[in-house]
Formats: structure tokens, sequence, C-alpha cells
């Protein structure tokens, strides 16, 4: 599962900014998100039940913490700032990575403080290569 998990991301996330990128420039954002989160929570209901069997919704709805509440807010505004930055001009092969490495490099602090992750030599290296290579990539 450990790959198999990376390799829906990446997929999903191809797929996602494939799709942010072909939004209609004369849709309201707000509207299309709407539509989205819509057709979402239909994908998810049928997921539930198809995917998942028999659960207690209730009972599963009880176990969330604030987490997902805030992770439902920080979702439109991770959808609305892509749209909004596609709109601006920027090109799908450079406005992902560009955030990736740069949400990548500030959640190393967030991971050390909070998570009590651990960062080798190796890791700092790499972390340096990515930010030269965003400050290639933007030049």
């Amino acid at each position: 599962m450990y790959y198999i998990s990376m390799i829906i991301v990446v997929l999903a996330s191809i797929l996602y900014h494939i799709c942010q990128k072909s939004i209609s420039s004369g849709a309201n954002p707000y509207v299309s998100l709407m539509i989205t989160y819509f057709v979402s929570i239909i994908s998810t209901v049928v997921a539930i039940f198809i995917l998942n069997g028999k659960i207690d919704i209730i009972e599963s709805v009880k176990n969330l913490n604030w987490a997902t509440y805030v992770l439902g807010i920080s979702i439109v505004f991770l959808e609305l700032g892509f749209l909004l930055v596609y709109r601006a001009g920027w090109n799908v092969s450079v406005a992902a990575l560009t955030a990736y490495v740069a949400v990548a490099v500030l959640l190393i602090p967030v991971g050390i403080l909070l998570f009590k992750e651990n960062i080798s030599f190796l890791k700092v290296l790499g972390i340096l290569f990515c930010v030269l290579g965003l400050i290639l990539i933007n030049k």
C-alpha cells in the first residue's frame, strides 16, 4: 500500500491540475467549487457504499476531530488558489512544482516541531536542491 497510495496521489494530482487549468475562464470560481464539491460528495457517498461496505456513519462522524473541519476549509482555499493561479497565467508545468516545493520547505519546521520528525544531512541537501530548482525554474 506504501507505493500504491503514492501512485494514487500522483495520478490524482495530475488530473487535478489538468482540470484546474481547463476550467472555463468565464465560470465563477465559487460556483465552480460548489459543483466540484457536489460531485465530490456524490462520489464519496458512492465510495462509502461500494468500496467500504457497511459502516456506521454516525459513529464515524463522532470519531472526527477538529482537523477534518479545518481540512475542509483549507481545501476550499487550495482549490481557489490554484484556480486563480492558472487564471493569472501560470503554466501548469511550473505552478504546481513551485507551490509544492514551497509547501514542502515550509512544512519542514512543522514536521520537526509538531510531529517530532528527524531531518538528516541528506534531507537538508535535498531541500537546498529543491530551493535552487525553484529559483531556477521561475527565472
